[in-house]
């Protein structure tokens, strides 16, 4: 990835579906390799509903709730989860 932002690759479309705890390295890193305009899509941010679960100690919810604060504090994206 540190190529492609070296060289310049803006990506039009990024679409996120990995291993929920890194999905907030993986949302910088879109922002990064995004231009003015790019659509970034992520899958299962809701978890079934487990998500709101504060008390949860899965790794892979505490990553999907991480994902999901640095969406609303980003002022350069508007953001929809469903």
């Amino acid at each position: 990835m540190n190529e492609w932002l070296i060289r310049g690759f803006p990506f039009d479309l990024i679409f996120i579906d990995a291993d929920k705890p890194n999905n907030p390295h993986y949302f910088k890193w879109a922002l990064k390799l995004s231009r003015l305009g790019s659509l970034s899509v992520a899958d299962n941010v809701v978890r079934n509903g487990a998500v709101i679960d504060a008390t949860s100690s899965d790794p892979s919810l505490q990553g999907v709730r991480r994902f999901n604060e640095l969406l609303a504090s980003e002022p350069r994206i508007s953001a929809t989860a469903i």
